[in-house]
Protein backbone atom coordinates (compact mmCIF):
# COMPACT_ATOMS: atom_id res chain seq x y z
CA UNK A 1 0.00 0.00 0.00
CA UNK A 2 1.15 3.63 -0.99
CA UNK A 3 -0.16 4.81 2.06
CA UNK A 4 -1.53 4.15 5.36
CA UNK A 5 -5.27 5.25 6.61
CA UNK A 6 -5.93 7.13 9.61
CA UNK A 7 -8.88 8.96 11.47
CA UNK A 8 -9.42 11.93 12.86
CA UNK A 9 -7.72 12.20 16.00
CA UNK A 10 -5.90 9.03 15.30
CA UNK A 11 -2.35 8.25 16.38
CA UNK A 12 0.18 6.46 14.04
CA UNK A 13 4.02 5.58 14.23
CA UNK A 14 5.81 7.90 11.94
CA UNK A 15 7.58 4.60 10.32
CA UNK A 16 3.86 3.23 9.49
CA UNK A 17 3.69 6.27 6.58
CA UNK A 18 5.01 4.88 3.94
CA UNK A 19 7.87 6.85 2.50
CA UNK A 20 7.62 6.76 -1.46
CA UNK A 21 10.47 7.87 -4.18
CA UNK A 22 9.09 11.48 -5.51
CA UNK A 23 7.51 10.31 -8.60
CA UNK A 24 4.92 7.80 -7.26
CA UNK A 25 4.88 10.16 -4.60
CA UNK A 26 2.68 12.84 -6.91
CA UNK A 27 1.41 9.91 -9.12
CA UNK A 28 -0.20 8.95 -6.18
CA UNK A 29 -1.80 11.94 -4.37
CA UNK A 30 -1.86 14.21 -7.85
CA UNK A 31 -3.20 11.25 -10.19
CA UNK A 32 -5.12 8.77 -8.11
CA UNK A 33 -6.17 10.22 -4.61
CA UNK A 34 -7.00 13.66 -5.89
CA UNK A 35 -8.58 12.47 -8.89
CA UNK A 36 -11.54 11.05 -6.54
CA UNK A 37 -14.53 13.58 -6.60
CA UNK A 38 -14.95 13.09 -2.12
CA UNK A 39 -11.21 13.59 -1.81
CA UNK A 40 -9.35 16.67 -0.80
CA UNK A 41 -6.25 17.63 0.87
CA UNK A 42 -6.34 19.08 4.52
CA UNK A 43 -2.64 19.15 4.79
CA UNK A 44 0.61 18.91 2.73
CA UNK A 45 3.38 20.07 4.54
CA UNK A 46 8.02 19.71 5.33
CA UNK A 47 10.16 19.27 7.97
CA UNK A 48 14.21 18.84 8.22
CA UNK A 49 14.82 14.50 8.11
CA UNK A 50 17.85 12.95 7.65
CA UNK A 51 19.54 16.04 6.18
CA UNK A 52 16.75 16.32 3.90
CA UNK A 53 13.35 17.20 3.78
CA UNK A 54 10.14 14.85 4.61
CA UNK A 55 7.09 15.66 2.63
CA UNK A 56 3.91 14.57 4.36
CA UNK A 57 0.61 15.08 2.40
CA UNK A 58 -2.89 13.86 3.86
CA UNK A 59 -5.75 13.77 1.62
CA UNK A 60 -9.39 13.53 3.71
CA UNK A 61 -11.78 11.10 2.16
CA UNK A 62 -15.36 13.04 2.88
CA UNK A 63 -17.43 9.79 1.91
CA UNK A 64 -15.53 6.84 4.13
CA UNK A 65 -14.51 9.55 7.08
CA UNK A 66 -10.46 8.44 6.66
CA UNK A 67 -7.99 10.60 5.75
CA UNK A 68 -4.98 9.02 3.44
CA UNK A 69 -1.03 9.70 4.70
CA UNK A 70 2.00 9.24 2.21
CA UNK A 71 5.14 10.64 2.59
CA UNK A 72 8.59 11.45 0.25
CA UNK A 73 12.17 12.72 1.36
CA UNK A 74 13.66 15.01 -0.76
CA UNK A 75 16.79 17.14 -0.98
CA UNK A 76 16.90 21.25 -1.84
CA UNK A 77 19.31 20.51 -4.91
CA UNK A 78 17.03 18.61 -7.29
CA UNK A 79 14.15 20.07 -9.03
CA UNK A 80 10.91 18.46 -8.54
CA UNK A 81 7.70 18.12 -10.94
CA UNK A 82 5.16 20.51 -8.73
CA UNK A 83 1.28 18.89 -7.56
CA UNK A 84 0.21 22.32 -8.82
CA UNK A 85 1.06 22.41 -12.10
CA UNK A 86 -2.19 19.19 -12.19
CA UNK A 87 -4.04 20.48 -8.76
CA UNK A 88 -3.94 24.24 -8.18
CA UNK A 89 -5.42 23.58 -4.74
CA UNK A 90 -1.76 22.18 -3.40
CA UNK A 91 -0.29 25.71 -5.09
CA UNK A 92 -0.02 27.36 -1.66
CA UNK A 93 1.19 24.71 0.40
CA UNK A 94 4.00 24.14 -2.57
CA UNK A 95 4.95 27.52 -2.29
CA UNK A 96 5.24 27.24 1.46
CA UNK A 97 7.67 24.21 1.34
CA UNK A 98 9.51 26.01 -1.51
CA UNK A 99 9.72 29.31 0.91
CA UNK A 100 10.38 27.42 4.03
CA UNK A 101 13.00 25.17 2.83
CA UNK A 102 14.40 25.78 -0.77
CA UNK A 103 12.83 22.91 -2.35
CA UNK A 104 12.50 23.46 -6.09
CA UNK A 105 9.66 22.79 -8.84
CA UNK A 106 10.43 22.99 -11.93
CA UNK A 107 7.03 23.89 -13.22
CA UNK A 108 5.06 25.46 -10.51
CA UNK A 109 3.15 28.15 -12.24
CA UNK A 110 3.31 30.91 -9.32
CA UNK A 111 5.96 30.21 -6.92
CA UNK A 112 5.65 33.29 -4.67
CA UNK A 113 6.82 33.72 -1.06
CA UNK A 114 3.44 33.21 1.50
CA UNK A 115 5.11 34.58 4.53
CA UNK A 116 8.68 35.57 4.88
CA UNK A 117 9.83 33.64 7.51
CA UNK A 118 12.74 34.81 9.07
CA UNK A 119 14.61 31.73 8.99
CA UNK A 120 13.26 31.00 4.97
CA UNK A 121 15.38 29.15 2.74
CA UNK A 122 16.30 32.06 0.37
CA UNK A 123 17.17 35.77 2.53
CA UNK A 124 17.53 37.55 -0.64
CA UNK A 125 13.34 36.98 -1.45
CA UNK A 126 11.85 40.16 0.63
CA UNK A 127 8.93 41.52 1.62
CA UNK A 128 9.89 44.81 -0.20
CA UNK A 129 10.56 43.25 -3.04
CA UNK A 130 7.70 41.19 -4.05
CA UNK A 131 7.06 40.15 -7.43
CA UNK A 132 3.27 41.64 -8.44
CA UNK A 133 1.85 40.86 -11.12
CA UNK A 134 1.47 43.51 -13.42
CA UNK A 135 -0.27 44.56 -16.66
CA UNK A 136 1.22 47.02 -18.91
CA UNK A 137 -1.34 49.48 -20.42
CA UNK A 138 -2.21 53.13 -20.64
CA UNK A 139 -5.86 52.47 -20.10
CA UNK A 140 -5.24 50.19 -16.42
CA UNK A 141 -4.68 51.90 -13.20
CA UNK A 142 -3.33 49.91 -10.20
CA UNK A 143 -4.79 50.69 -6.52
CA UNK A 144 -2.80 50.05 -3.73
CA UNK A 145 -4.73 49.02 -0.03
CA UNK A 146 -2.72 47.93 2.73
CA UNK A 147 -0.54 46.99 4.40
CA UNK A 148 -1.99 48.05 7.45
CA UNK A 149 -6.07 47.24 7.11
CA UNK A 150 -7.87 49.83 8.59
CA UNK A 151 -10.36 47.89 10.23
CA UNK A 152 -8.95 45.14 11.88
CA UNK A 153 -5.81 46.57 12.04
CA UNK A 154 -4.01 43.53 10.37
CA UNK A 155 -1.35 43.38 7.96
CA UNK A 156 -2.25 42.96 4.47
CA UNK A 157 -1.98 44.27 0.94
CA UNK A 158 -4.09 43.97 -1.98
CA UNK A 159 -3.26 45.58 -5.26
CA UNK A 160 -5.99 46.09 -7.38
CA UNK A 161 -5.40 46.41 -11.62
CA UNK A 162 -8.09 48.10 -13.04
CA UNK A 163 -10.47 49.53 -15.90
CA UNK A 164 -12.40 51.85 -14.56
CA UNK A 165 -14.08 51.04 -11.70
CA UNK A 166 -13.59 47.41 -12.99
CA UNK A 167 -11.26 45.49 -11.86
CA UNK A 168 -9.80 42.64 -13.74
CA UNK A 169 -7.29 41.51 -11.29
CA UNK A 170 -6.78 41.30 -7.38
CA UNK A 171 -3.63 40.03 -5.92
CA UNK A 172 -3.21 39.88 -2.26
CA UNK A 173 -0.04 40.17 -0.26
CA UNK A 174 0.23 38.56 3.13
CA UNK A 175 2.85 37.92 5.53
CA UNK A 176 4.09 41.40 6.92
CA UNK A 177 4.37 40.06 10.20
CA UNK A 178 5.33 36.44 10.27
CA UNK A 179 4.86 35.13 14.09
CA UNK A 180 6.42 31.86 13.99
CA UNK A 181 3.79 30.07 15.96
CA UNK A 182 4.61 26.77 14.47
CA UNK A 183 8.22 27.11 15.71
CA UNK A 184 7.16 28.78 19.20
CA UNK A 185 5.26 25.10 19.78
CA UNK A 186 8.83 23.49 19.31
CA UNK A 187 10.60 25.79 21.26
CA UNK A 188 7.74 26.08 24.34
CA UNK A 189 7.90 22.82 26.32
CA UNK A 190 5.56 23.79 28.63
CA UNK A 191 1.85 22.33 28.00
CA UNK A 192 0.27 25.59 29.20
CA UNK A 193 2.26 27.78 26.92
CA UNK A 194 1.56 25.81 24.26
CA UNK A 195 -2.25 25.86 24.73
CA UNK A 196 -1.83 29.64 25.53
CA UNK A 197 0.17 29.80 21.79
CA UNK A 198 -3.32 28.15 20.61
CA UNK A 199 -5.56 30.41 21.62
CA UNK A 200 -3.33 33.22 19.84
CA UNK A 201 -3.60 31.45 16.34
CA UNK A 202 -6.75 33.39 15.79
CA UNK A 203 -8.73 36.20 18.12
CA UNK A 204 -12.03 35.44 16.38
CA UNK A 205 -11.07 31.64 16.73
CA UNK A 206 -10.12 31.02 20.14
CA UNK A 207 -12.14 27.52 20.66
CA UNK A 208 -11.40 26.31 17.00
CA UNK A 209 -7.75 26.22 17.19
CA UNK A 210 -7.55 25.24 20.84
CA UNK A 211 -9.84 22.47 20.25
CA UNK A 212 -7.86 21.11 16.93
CA UNK A 213 -4.52 21.52 19.70
CA UNK A 214 -6.01 19.90 22.73
CA UNK A 215 -7.69 17.00 20.70
CA UNK A 216 -4.33 16.63 18.97
CA UNK A 217 -2.50 16.22 22.37
CA UNK A 218 -4.67 13.76 24.06
CA UNK A 219 -4.38 11.50 20.99
CA UNK A 220 -0.45 12.07 21.28
CA UNK A 221 -0.84 11.09 25.19
CA UNK A 222 -3.55 7.99 24.83
CA UNK A 223 -5.46 10.03 26.78
CA UNK A 224 -9.71 9.75 25.67
CA UNK A 225 -11.92 12.92 26.79
CA UNK A 226 -14.83 11.85 28.62
CA UNK A 227 -18.31 13.33 27.87
CA UNK A 228 -17.78 16.43 30.12
CA UNK A 229 -14.96 18.03 28.45
CA UNK A 230 -16.82 16.95 24.89
CA UNK A 231 -19.83 18.46 25.73
CA UNK A 232 -17.97 21.89 26.62
CA UNK A 233 -15.95 21.91 23.21
CA UNK A 234 -19.00 21.00 21.52
CA UNK A 235 -20.99 23.72 22.98
CA UNK A 236 -18.23 26.36 22.69
CA UNK A 237 -17.50 25.64 19.48
CA UNK A 238 -21.26 26.24 18.41
CA UNK A 239 -21.33 29.32 20.67
CA UNK A 240 -18.56 30.89 18.78
CA UNK A 241 -19.84 30.36 15.22
CA UNK A 242 -23.20 31.89 16.81
CA UNK A 243 -20.82 35.05 17.66
CA UNK A 244 -19.29 35.33 15.04
CA UNK A 245 -21.81 34.97 12.37
CA UNK A 246 -23.36 37.72 13.88
CA UNK A 247 -20.68 40.33 14.24
CA UNK A 248 -20.14 39.39 10.38
CA UNK A 249 -24.21 40.11 9.28
CA UNK A 250 -23.30 43.22 11.10
CA UNK A 251 -20.28 44.25 9.27
CA UNK A 252 -21.70 43.37 5.98
CA UNK A 253 -24.69 45.28 6.92
CA UNK A 254 -21.97 48.54 7.42
CA UNK A 255 -20.54 47.57 4.04
CA UNK A 256 -23.43 48.11 2.37
CA UNK A 257 -24.22 51.58 4.74
CA UNK A 258 -27.12 49.73 6.12
CA UNK A 259 -27.38 50.99 9.99
CA UNK A 260 -30.01 49.14 11.04
CA UNK A 261 -28.66 45.84 10.65
CA UNK A 262 -25.32 47.09 11.29
CA UNK A 263 -26.77 48.03 14.52
CA UNK A 264 -29.09 45.05 15.68
CA UNK A 265 -26.63 42.49 14.67
CA UNK A 266 -23.98 44.41 16.43
CA UNK A 267 -26.67 44.41 19.41
CA UNK A 268 -27.32 40.39 19.35
CA UNK A 269 -23.22 39.69 19.16
CA UNK A 270 -22.91 41.09 22.08
CA UNK A 271 -24.13 39.39 24.97
CA UNK A 272 -23.54 35.78 23.34
CA UNK A 273 -19.60 37.17 23.36
CA UNK A 274 -20.18 38.16 27.47
CA UNK A 275 -21.68 35.20 27.81
CA UNK A 276 -18.09 33.17 27.75
CA UNK A 277 -16.55 35.87 30.06
CA UNK A 278 -19.28 34.89 32.49
CA UNK A 279 -17.98 30.93 31.94
CA UNK A 280 -14.57 31.66 31.92
CA UNK A 281 -13.78 34.62 32.30
CA UNK A 282 -12.77 35.93 28.88
CA UNK A 283 -15.26 37.13 26.27
CA UNK A 284 -13.00 35.38 23.35
CA UNK A 285 -13.03 32.28 25.40
CA UNK A 286 -9.46 32.31 26.54
CA UNK A 287 -8.99 29.99 29.38
CA UNK A 288 -11.85 27.49 28.77
CA UNK A 289 -10.79 24.78 26.79
CA UNK A 290 -7.73 22.64 28.94
CA UNK A 291 -5.92 19.32 28.05
CA UNK A 292 -7.06 16.83 29.88
CA UNK A 293 -9.10 18.65 32.47
CA UNK A 294 -11.41 21.77 32.57
CA UNK A 295 -11.68 24.85 35.01
CA UNK A 296 -14.59 25.74 34.39
CA UNK A 297 -17.06 23.24 35.22
CA UNK A 298 -20.37 23.50 33.05
CA UNK A 299 -23.24 23.78 35.30
CA UNK A 300 -27.46 24.32 35.04
CA UNK A 301 -27.44 27.30 36.62
CA UNK A 302 -24.85 28.21 34.04
CA UNK A 303 -27.60 26.40 31.23
CA UNK A 304 -30.41 28.52 32.71
CA UNK A 305 -28.37 31.95 32.15
CA UNK A 306 -27.78 31.08 27.79
CA UNK A 307 -31.50 29.99 27.59
CA UNK A 308 -32.74 33.06 29.00
CA UNK A 309 -29.55 34.73 26.28
CA UNK A 310 -30.71 32.50 23.93
CA UNK A 311 -34.71 32.91 24.06
CA UNK A 312 -34.07 37.06 24.22
CA UNK A 313 -31.51 36.24 21.03
CA UNK A 314 -33.61 34.28 18.90
CA UNK A 315 -37.03 36.31 18.11
CA UNK A 316 -34.84 39.90 17.51
CA UNK A 317 -32.52 38.05 15.05
CA UNK A 318 -35.26 35.93 13.07
CA UNK A 319 -36.81 39.76 12.81
CA UNK A 320 -33.60 41.43 11.83
CA UNK A 321 -33.29 38.85 9.20
CA UNK A 322 -36.46 39.54 7.62
CA UNK A 323 -35.67 43.10 7.46
CA UNK A 324 -32.66 42.22 6.19
CA UNK A 325 -33.33 39.77 3.37
CA UNK A 326 -36.04 41.55 1.74
CA UNK A 327 -34.62 44.85 1.53
CA UNK A 328 -34.36 45.77 -2.35
CA UNK A 329 -31.15 48.13 -1.83
CA UNK A 330 -29.34 45.13 0.57
CA UNK A 331 -30.56 42.19 -2.09
CA UNK A 332 -28.89 44.19 -5.16
CA UNK A 333 -25.52 44.12 -3.27
CA UNK A 334 -25.59 40.75 -2.21
CA UNK A 335 -26.71 39.28 -5.25
CA UNK A 336 -24.59 38.29 -8.19
CA UNK A 337 -21.66 39.93 -6.11
CA UNK A 338 -18.08 38.11 -5.66
CA UNK A 339 -19.37 35.33 -7.27
CA UNK A 340 -17.49 31.55 -7.01
CA UNK A 341 -18.54 28.98 -9.28
CA UNK A 342 -18.56 25.74 -8.03
CA UNK A 343 -15.56 24.62 -10.37
CA UNK A 344 -13.49 27.20 -9.16
CA UNK A 345 -14.14 26.23 -5.46
CA UNK A 346 -13.41 23.03 -6.04
CA UNK A 347 -10.07 23.61 -8.33
CA UNK A 348 -9.00 26.05 -5.48
CA UNK A 349 -9.72 23.46 -2.74
CA UNK A 350 -12.28 25.89 -0.57
CA UNK A 351 -13.27 24.73 2.30
CA UNK A 352 -15.80 25.92 4.69
CA UNK A 353 -18.37 28.34 4.24
CA UNK A 354 -16.31 29.19 0.97
CA UNK A 355 -17.16 25.69 -0.50
CA UNK A 356 -20.79 25.16 0.78
CA UNK A 357 -21.60 28.55 -0.60
CA UNK A 358 -21.16 26.86 -4.00
CA UNK A 359 -22.78 23.37 -3.65
CA UNK A 360 -19.89 21.35 -2.51
CA UNK A 361 -20.50 19.32 0.70
CA UNK A 362 -17.54 20.09 2.88
CA UNK A 363 -17.98 19.97 6.41
CA UNK A 364 -15.81 18.85 9.12
CA UNK A 365 -18.82 17.96 11.52
CA UNK A 366 -20.43 15.34 9.13
CA UNK A 367 -17.68 14.25 7.11
CA UNK A 368 -14.73 13.33 9.80
CA UNK A 369 -16.57 14.38 13.48
CA UNK A 370 -14.82 14.96 16.60
CA UNK A 371 -16.28 15.37 19.91
CA UNK A 372 -19.93 15.39 20.48
CA UNK A 373 -20.61 15.74 16.32
CA UNK A 374 -20.39 12.14 16.21
CA UNK A 375 -23.58 11.74 17.80
CA UNK A 376 -25.55 14.95 16.37
CA UNK A 377 -25.60 13.67 13.04
CA UNK A 378 -25.01 17.00 11.67
CA UNK A 379 -26.55 18.67 8.33
CA UNK A 380 -23.98 21.08 6.26
CA UNK A 381 -26.26 24.13 5.26
CA UNK A 382 -25.45 24.17 1.22
CA UNK A 383 -25.99 26.92 -1.08
CA UNK A 384 -25.59 27.21 -4.88
CA UNK A 385 -24.47 30.64 -6.35
CA UNK A 386 -21.11 31.55 -4.52
CA UNK A 387 -21.94 34.91 -4.15
CA UNK A 388 -22.45 37.15 -1.25
CA UNK A 389 -25.88 36.58 -0.74
CA UNK A 390 -25.23 33.16 -0.27
CA UNK A 391 -22.77 33.54 2.07
CA UNK A 392 -25.39 35.49 4.00
CA UNK A 393 -27.96 32.92 3.61
CA UNK A 394 -24.97 30.56 5.43
CA UNK A 395 -24.50 32.61 8.17
CA UNK A 396 -28.26 32.90 8.84
CA UNK A 397 -28.87 29.56 8.74
CA UNK A 398 -25.63 28.10 10.63
CA UNK A 399 -26.29 30.39 13.35
CA UNK A 400 -30.48 28.99 13.62
CA UNK A 401 -28.85 25.62 13.77
CA UNK A 402 -26.49 26.08 16.05
CA UNK A 403 -28.89 27.40 18.41
CA UNK A 404 -31.12 24.07 17.94
CA UNK A 405 -27.91 22.44 18.68
CA UNK A 406 -26.86 24.10 22.07
CA UNK A 407 -30.69 23.93 23.39
CA UNK A 408 -30.55 20.39 22.34
CA UNK A 409 -27.07 19.97 24.37
CA UNK A 410 -28.79 21.70 27.48
CA UNK A 411 -31.07 19.21 28.00
CA UNK A 412 -28.63 16.64 29.24
CA UNK A 413 -25.69 18.48 30.95
CA UNK A 414 -23.27 15.56 31.63
CA UNK A 415 -21.61 15.69 35.22
CA UNK A 416 -17.87 15.91 35.43
CA UNK A 417 -15.41 13.98 37.59
CA UNK A 418 -11.59 14.93 36.93
CA UNK A 419 -9.55 12.44 35.64
CA UNK A 420 -7.62 10.56 38.69
CA UNK A 421 -4.79 9.50 36.05
CA UNK A 422 -1.72 11.50 35.13
CA UNK A 423 -1.47 12.77 31.73
CA UNK A 424 1.24 10.87 30.47
CA UNK A 425 3.96 12.33 27.88
CA UNK A 426 3.45 12.12 23.88
CA UNK A 427 4.21 8.79 22.24
CA UNK A 428 8.12 8.51 20.56
CA UNK A 429 7.89 8.49 17.12
CA UNK A 430 4.87 9.36 16.31
CA UNK A 431 2.09 11.14 13.92
CA UNK A 432 -1.39 12.54 14.78
CA UNK A 433 -4.00 14.65 13.20
CA UNK A 434 -6.73 16.70 14.36
CA UNK A 435 -9.39 18.18 12.42
CA UNK A 436 -11.79 20.25 13.41
CA UNK A 437 -14.64 22.58 11.81
CA UNK A 438 -14.28 26.09 13.17
CA UNK A 439 -16.62 28.63 12.21
CA UNK A 440 -14.40 30.19 9.09
CA UNK A 441 -14.05 26.00 8.10
CA UNK A 442 -11.53 23.10 8.14
CA UNK A 443 -8.70 23.59 10.73
CA UNK A 444 -5.86 21.24 10.82
CA UNK A 445 -2.99 20.80 13.23
CA UNK A 446 -0.47 17.82 12.53
CA UNK A 447 2.14 16.95 14.88
CA UNK A 448 5.14 14.99 14.83
CA UNK A 449 7.34 13.63 17.80
CA UNK A 450 10.86 12.50 17.77
CA UNK A 451 12.92 9.75 19.99
CA UNK A 452 12.23 11.27 22.93
CA UNK A 453 8.42 11.79 22.55
CA UNK A 454 9.57 15.58 22.22
CA UNK A 455 7.62 17.76 19.12
CA UNK A 456 9.34 17.40 16.04
CA UNK A 457 7.16 19.44 13.72
CA UNK A 458 3.80 21.45 14.67
CA UNK A 459 1.73 22.27 11.49
CA UNK A 460 -1.31 24.70 11.70
CA UNK A 461 -3.59 24.88 8.67
CA UNK A 462 -6.26 27.61 9.23
CA UNK A 463 -9.08 27.64 6.73
CA UNK A 464 -7.90 30.51 5.36
CA UNK A 465 -4.95 29.02 4.09
CA UNK A 466 -7.02 27.28 1.04
CA UNK A 467 -9.38 30.55 0.52
CA UNK A 468 -7.66 33.38 0.49
CA UNK A 469 -7.24 32.83 -3.79
CA UNK A 470 -11.17 32.59 -3.82
CA UNK A 471 -11.71 36.34 -3.09
CA UNK A 472 -9.33 37.06 -6.09
CA UNK A 473 -11.11 35.30 -8.40
CA UNK A 474 -14.32 36.42 -6.58
CA UNK A 475 -13.98 40.24 -7.28
CA UNK A 476 -13.09 39.90 -11.10
CA UNK A 477 -15.35 41.75 -13.23
CA UNK A 478 -16.91 43.77 -10.09
CA UNK A 479 -16.58 47.43 -9.44
CA UNK A 480 -14.25 48.21 -6.91
CA UNK A 481 -17.02 49.69 -4.59
CA UNK A 482 -17.89 45.94 -4.25
CA UNK A 483 -14.49 44.79 -2.61
CA UNK A 484 -15.73 45.71 0.78
CA UNK A 485 -18.58 43.64 0.76
CA UNK A 486 -17.23 40.64 -1.09
CA UNK A 487 -13.83 40.84 1.23
CA UNK A 488 -16.28 40.90 4.29
CA UNK A 489 -18.85 38.49 2.98
CA UNK A 490 -15.87 35.87 3.04
CA UNK A 491 -14.30 36.97 6.27
CA UNK A 492 -10.70 35.51 6.15
CA UNK A 493 -7.83 35.18 8.77
CA UNK A 494 -4.65 37.71 8.29
CA UNK A 495 -3.04 36.29 11.29
CA UNK A 496 -4.54 32.82 11.07
CA UNK A 497 -2.69 32.71 7.36
CA UNK A 498 0.28 34.09 9.13
CA UNK A 499 2.10 31.29 11.19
Amino acid sequence: MNYTTVKNNERIQLSAIPELEYELFWELNVLSLMSEEHNHCVNYFGFPYEEKIKLICCIANDETHTIYVSSSLVNTSTHYPSFTSHVLAFEKFEREIHENFGVQYNNHPWLKPVRYARNRANQDETIATYPFYSIASEELHEVGVGPIHAGVIEPGHFRFICNGEQILHLEIQLGYQHRGVESLFLKKDNLLQRTILAESIAGDTVVGHTTAFVNLWETLCGFEADWHLQFSRTLALELERVAVHTGDLSAMCTDIAYQLGSSVFGRLRTPIINYFQQWCGCRLAKSLIRVGKTNFVYTEELAQILLKILDAYEPDFIEMCKELFRLPSALSRFEKTGVISQDDAKKLGTVGMAARMSGINRDIRSSHPHDLYSEMQHEPIIKHHGDVYSRAQIRREEILQSIANIRKLLQNIPAYSPSTLPLSSPTANSFALSLVEGWRGEICHCAITDEQGALRCYKVKDPSFHNWLALGLAVRNNEISDFPISNKSFDFSYCGHDL
